[in-house]
């Protein structure tokens, strides 16, 4: 299902609402050890909906955390927060964000749409019809999955390359290739944080 469509104004608000919780989730799992609890009844509809999101945490031009969910199985607003969290504190490649590194972090949220399955039967085909820099992909064999953003494109831009860091993400040989792999491309709608002081400064201008 395709992101809603929302004025211009709307859409401001929906984003910051959407990064104000997000950075909420994170001060409250610093001081409390668990994600932002919330109300969506509190929220404009098009929030209120099940959504799939990702949350990017940056400081600099290093990773600092990214995890996310692929299906729309609970309202957005509360998957953001969640999502938020698990970016901050659950991420098994790095140690917990500490309070020090607040300050530092840079946010962004990924809001996906519906993933579309591609019917391949080869890599060539696949390669054909993925479109770098804006399709998502969902790689799956059997148990194992993996996924890269439509941003991962800039740092690989060749396509075979895009797939074969995927096959590896997902553990699989990087040439590997099945009748039984399954594949899905989705767009997302991306809404850029910045650092948390920016982000405070406008909300009051």
């Amino acid at each position: 299902m395709p992101l809603p469509e929302t004025g211009g104004g709307q859409a401001r608000a929906s984003d910051a609402a959407l990064l104000d919780v997000a950075w909420g989730s994170i001060r409250h799992g610093l001081w409390h050890g668990t994600p932002l609890e919330v109300r969506p009844c509190q929220f404009e509809e098009t929030l209120r909906e099940p959504g799939a999101s990702f949350v990017t945490l940056r400081i600099g031009e290093e990773l600092r955390g990214c995890t996310g969910s692929l299906e729309a199985v609970r309202p957005l607003v509360v998957d953001v927060a969640h999502n938020a969290f698990s970016s901050a504190f659950r991420d098994s490649r790095f140690a917990p964000v500490s309070p020090e590194e607040i300050a530092h972090l840079e946010l962004h949220i990924s809001i996906l749409e519906s993933p579309e399955h591609l019917a391949v039967a080869s890599e060539k085909d696949l390669v054909r019809l993925l479109r770098p820099g804006r399709d998502g992909l969902i790689l799956e064999e059997g148990t194992q999955r993996a996924t890269f953003l439509p941003a991962v494109w800039e740092q690989l831009p060749d396509p075979r390359d895009f797939l074969s860091h995927l096959r590896q993400k997902a553990g699989l040989p990087a040439g590997y290739w099945s009748p039984t792999l399954r594949l899905f491309r989705y767009a997302v709608r991306e809404i850029e944080g910045g650092k948390l002081d920016s982000v405070r400064a406008a909300a009051v201008s």
